[in-house]
């Protein structure tokens, strides 16, 4: 997953909990093995290579996750699209470079969820050129997945953390809730916020991952499909969901609605909390804004 990982479970003898910590993270491996753009033999790198040519046949969990992908793209008004990966092209965030028009407008051609053509098992993409990335909602799939295992096999006190995108499936043995910082969007190893969980998914988007600045402007990772260019409204929004999959799906198609992300907060249903352009928070009723020493980010 090319960060951090944990499986947390409480409760267990050691023996027990290694055996069931170790059939969850197979399970997160398998997830990334299947649906990893930087494999070549996964059905997201087959997919992507059979670009402007071939249909290609998919399971029904892949089936699954694209019918997914097509409701963030329904619910977000298109905003949330699985074929914006190819937008990286014109961005490098290692170099600190502005990409040209041109080249964002090279990239941006290939967006387009419309142009995926989905017949029965078969998904196409109908451009040489484009791709889609799983990456918007990977992780915290997983999350939910190593967490719906452990579940099965007993367990009741745990969480899984797959960096930052957490899933937790019952509280300490003693019956308290298990806490977590909210990482600060501008002060590394600090946190801004801080949240009791029992039981759901909490996701964090942000401004602060992978970024570069150019005289005093920020240029962020997260892109607009729209214009091919990085938003530039909240530092960070943090969402609290049933599952890490939706929690982390709106946090995403908030940062994405820049300034719009209110109302759409609002009728989610889930507890949140933003961190605005000048740093101010805010929240639902369910975090709470007292710093923590340590983060999960």
């Amino acid at each position: 997953m090319a960060c951090g990982c944990e499986v947390r479970l409480a409760g267990l003898d050691e023996a027990s909990a290694t055996r069931h910590a170790q059939r969850a993270i197979d399970e997160v491996r398998r997830i990334e093995q299947k649906y990893s753009r930087y494999r070549a033999d996964s059905i997201v790198g087959r997919i992507n290579v059979a670009a402007g040519e071939s249909p290609v046949e998919c399971d029904d969990e892949t089936l699954s996750l694209l019918a997914y992908a097509d409701t963030l793209y329904t619910s977000s008004d298109g905003l949330f699209d699985i074929t914006s990966g190819v937008l990286r092209r014109a961005w490098d965030f290692r170099d600190a470079r502005l990409p040209t028009p041109a080249e964002v407008e090279t990239a941006r051609s290939l967006v387009g969820w419309e142009r995926v053509e989905r017949d029965g098992r078969s998904v196409r993409l109908t451009r040489s050129g484009m791709e889609i990335d799983f990456g918007g909602f990977g992780k915290e799939y997983a999350a939910d997945r190593a967490a719906a295992l452990l579940l099965e096999a007993g367990c009741r006190h745990g969480f899984v953390n797959l960096g930052g995108d957490l899933r937790a499936f019952g509280p300490q043995p003693d019956g308290s809730a298990w806490r977590f910082g909210i990482q600060h969007p501008r002060r590394a190893g600090e946190t801004i916020a801080s949240l009791e969980v029992v039981q759901g998914g909490l996701a964090t988007s942000g401004d602060y991952e992978r970024y570069f600045e150019i005289d005093g402007v920020r240029y962020c990772h997260i892109l607009d499909p729209r214009t091919g260019w990085p938003v530039r409204h909240w530092q960070s929004v943090t969402v609290l969901a049933p599952l890490a999959i939706a929690a982390g799906s709106l946090s995403t198609i908030s940062m994405l609605k820049q300034a719009a992300a209110g109302e759409f907060l609002a009728q989610s249903g889930a507890a949140w909390l933003t961190v605005g352009p000048s740093g101010e928070v805010a929240s639902s009723g369910g975090l709470a804004g007292d710093p923590l020493p340590g983060m999960v980010g």
